[in-house]
């Protein structure tokens, strides 16, 4: 495939997308929030005499970058990367300093409203009214009372987004045992990166995201990841980039895998570009290769007896003449799977050359130490548990787990209890009521369901339409707007118009507009919270947002509004929520399992964690190194674990190894196979699988996420908007990248109205020709779409794509496919 015909060179892409490592986005104050700077890059000033510097953290995507926060008369006027904080390092990506817009944007919310247009639709106006806070609770209590009085509080649901804490989504777990719903505490991890966690859980028995050692690493091995465009934690992605590429010496080796050509394959080695849900093939022929030529780190997988290798491309191998260390069911697989998946095998199905699917396995296999990752454009497909276990198990092949350099799971940090413990708060109704009974309204963990998932967010609006398995009465939303990102919007909007709807969003969102009473939150820069960090590098770390100024409306932080709700629950319930009284009382108790384990800043209070914005002990407890197991003794990782201890800690499965052979998905075999219709002498392996794709069409539809998407909270800001798209700029007009072959041969000229169409419904766009992405695949950034969420972000072209993305999703692990829906692409 010709992919840069007539484009720009590698260096002139990169400083087309404005997106390489180091580099800052200048954008001016937008009319919002003058004298405002956006230099990624710039260095904190000197404060003047009537600054005051407040240390924060971001919350503009996952990564939870400490940030110094400058007010002066009590007004925000710059955000600066905190200097000693272990992710941002003084540094910010472009979307760091667009902080101030969310917190002065002229849409916000002012206060509680509540509605008074009974019909709802995308066409209705609410007709909200300003209500007191009092009020306000008082409704949502009266409610929630009343569906406990009459035995159905499991009709009570309460979803969230990406949660932050302790005194928030920390919160949630209680409120539901409390109360009496299964409902309460559904996360978004299906509509994220579950199809991860779980794929790893299945070979590991952690069910985790990973912590990565890049900065020791000699080779990164990208499946889908955007390392450069979103992947977690994005700013510190770009400084880890610039040493491992620049200082570092031996320069780490990069491959990355995706459907289109974007800023990381621009600056990789070797850019790949595969058919969409076939990274599990890649996977199986690089494994091929390491054990054919012999390029397994022995000491961590083992050995054959004798010494003499026995994989012979499509031969069996007697699993008594290979004796296993840390791994289980490596011959197993061989002969089940493996054997037969040579390059050669996978150039049909990925459509990738051999002799790049070879030079990447020998590279893998040979280059110590070394990380394969993957996100959603490897398993956000129907055969995703496979592709993620596949290619999970390279980094056992190549003995990188807990190795330097290699990668890990995440340690939480050194929290005191809370106040009071809420096990003795349960009425007779919250211990024995009827609501345990009663299956989760996404079936999730019940086999009529998804039996393995974590949580089927993506499920619960057609699932309470349908009554199936009963009708919701209410639902709550918290840092999420799942009527607008789900797949098939519609049915959501349908499930909404019969439900009581409660929404937290400081911005007018798709939920708010179904909303029967907003409880707006406070924006980040207004809140006192703390923030465990999402997975980094390992050794714990947790970090303390602090306001650096005083609410400007009458806002509430939703782990307070949390709490009020509870107090006004009648019975122990309410009696729990008094004695925990308030959020900032949650995380002093939180801060007091600092004083016997201070961090290596000297964060030994609540006070010097206010201080420094920041605890963490910057050492992992354990290490690999040449196949043994090693625990931190103060000095060094230098006591020797025994095989029960690594069962215990790093490999939680029942074999205490790494399972190749899935203890766990074997153990279900019948209920996968029952549900699916898989071979289930097969399915406890990383096996090829082709994909299902629903649609009707025949592009793959594929919506990155880019740097400056924002989790969704980038819509309504003008400067991010106008740089938001995967490769090619739109600004004004937001584009869907298509390869000129694909549009010429259905006469498509450059730049003209399209419209996009599933068997859902059509939405049109603009589209640009890009001979970067693959000639079936369409490419565009989700993030457009919006009909609501104030003024910038309404009404932008293309039209959204969940309204034509099919809710279908990995049966196994829950994940929603959202990259695997295929289109029809006409001139509009």
């Amino acid at each position: 495939m010709k992919l840069l015909e007539t484009l720009i060179n590698r260096r002139r892409f990169l400083k087309a997308t404005g997106a390489v490592a180091g580099a800052g986005v200048v954008a001016g104050g937008a009319g919002v929030v003058p004298g405002l700077t956006t230099l990624s890059h710039a260095r904190s000033p000197a404060p003047s005499a009537d600054t005051t510097i407040t240390k924060n953290i971001c919350h503009q995507c996952p990564a939870r970058c400490g940030i110094d926060v400058y007010t002066t008369g009590g007004r925000v006027h710059a955000i600066y990367g905190t200097s000693d904080h272990p992710i941002s390092n003084g540094k910010l990506c472009p979307k760091g300093p667009l902080g101030a817009y969310i917190l002065y944007d002229p849409d916000r919310f002012k206060g509680p409203m509540k509605r008074t247009n009974p019909n709802k639709g995308r066409d209705q106006d609410p007709g909200f009214v300003p209500i007191s806070w009092n009020e306000a609770l008082d409704m949502v209590a009266d409610r929630l009372n009343g569906l406990r009085e009459r035995e159905e509080s499991h009709r009570f649901a309460l979803l969230y987004g990406r949660g932050w804490g302790a005194s928030c989504a920390g919160l949630l777990g209680n409120f539901g045992k409390l109360y009496g719903s299964p409902n309460v505490a559904i996360g978004h991890s299906s509509m994220c990166s579950d199809g991860s966690i779980i794929s790893k859980k299945a070979v590991d028995g952690i069910g985790g995201y990973n912590s990565y050692d890049y900065k020791n690493a000699n080779m990164l091995l990208m499946f889908g990841a955007g390392f450069l465009e979103a992947f977690r934690p994005y700013n510190n992605n770009m400084q880890v980039w610039g040493y491992i590429r620049g200082v570092k010496v031996p320069k780490t080796r990069i491959t990355a895998v995706d459907v289109h050509m974007n800023t990381t394959l621009a600056g990789s080695d070797r850019a790949l570009l595969i058919k969409p849900g076939t990274d599990g093939a890649l996977a199986l022929a690089i494994a091929h290769v390491i054990l054919v030529e012999g390029l397994w780190e022995k000491a961590f997988v083992g050995d054959f007896s004798d010494g003499v290798n026995r994989f012979i491309p499509g031969e069996t191998v007697d699993p008594d003449s290979f004796e296993e260390k840390w791994v289980k069911g490596l011959v197993e697989w061989w002969n089940a799977e493996l054997k037969d998946r040579s390059p050669r095998w996978a150039v049909q199905i990925t459509t990738l050359y051999e002799r790049d699917i070879l030079a990447t396995a020998r590279e893998f296999g040979t280059t110590r130490p070394a990380i394969a990752l993957y996100e959603r454009g490897a398993h956000a497909h129907s055969n995703g548990i496979f592709n993620g276990m596949a290619i999970h198990t390279l980094n056992a092949l190549v003995g990188s787990l807990y190795a330097k350099g290699g990668l890990a799971y995440q340690v939480g940090p050194s929290y005191g209890p809370l106040p009071v413990n809420a096990d003795d708060y349960l009425d007779d109704w919250a211990r024995t009521g009827g609501w345990k009974a009663q299956p989760r309204i996404d079936l999730k963990g019940h086999p009529d369901g998804y039996l393995l998932a974590n949580n089927m967010m993506q499920e619960i609006g057609p699932n309470s339409l349908q009554g199936k398995p009963y009708k919701l009465d209410t639902i709550m939303f918290y840092l999420n707007n799942a009527i607008w990102t789900a797949p098939d919007v519609k049915a959501w909007e349908e499930a909404l118009k019969e439900l009581f709807v409660i929404e937290t969003s400081p911005f007018p969102s798709e939920t708010a507009m179904f909303a029967d009473v907003i409880l707006p939150d406070h924006t980040y820069l207004e809140r006192l919270q703390d923030a465990p960090t999402y997975p980094f590098q390992g050794w714990p770390m947790t970090q303390l947002r602090v306001p650096a100024v005083k609410p400007l409306y009458d806002t509430k932080y939703f782990g307070d509004v949390l709490i009020e709700l509870g107090k006004r629950i009648k019975g122990s319930m309410g009696e729990y929520y008094q004695a925990l009284d308030n959020t900032e009382n949650v995380i002093r108790h939180l801060a007091k399992g600092f004083e016997s384990d201070p961090g290596d800043n000297g964060v030994n209070s609540f006070e010097s964690w206010k201080e420094k914005g920041v605890w963490y002990k910057r050492v992992y407890p354990y290490r690999q190194i040449d196949g043994e197991f090693y625990e931190w003794d103060g000095q060094d990782h230098a006591r020797l674990m025994s095989a029960d201890e690594v069962r215990g800690a790093l490999f939680k499965t029942a074999s205490g190894k790494f399972e190749i052979r899935s203890g766990w998905l074997e153990a279900h075999a019948d209920w996968i196979a029952a549900k699916t219709g898989r071979d289930p002498s097969r399915l406890m392996f990383p096996i090829w699988e082709e994909p299902s794709h629903p649609g009707g069409g025949d592009l793959y539809m594929v919506t990155p996420k880019v740097a400056l998407h924002a989790e969704g909270r980038g819509a309504n800001l003008p400067v991010a908007i106008a740089n938001m798209q995967p490769t090619l700029g739109g600004r004004n007009t937001i584009y869907i990248e298509i390869n000129p072959k694909t549009a010429r041969a259905r006469g498509i000229p450059d730049g003209s109205r399209v419209r996009i169409s599933s068997d859902l419904g059509a939405i049109e766009g603009y589209c640009k020709y890009y001979e970067g992405v693959r000639p079936d695949t369409l490419v565009f950034p989700m993030e457009h779409g919006h009909w609501a969420h104030g003024r910038w972000a309404k009404g932008r072209k293309p039209g959204h794509s969940g309204e034509i993305t099919v809710n279908q999703s990995d049966r196994i692990t829950g994940q929603c496919s959202y990259y695997t829906t295929k289109v029809r692409i006409e001139r509009a």
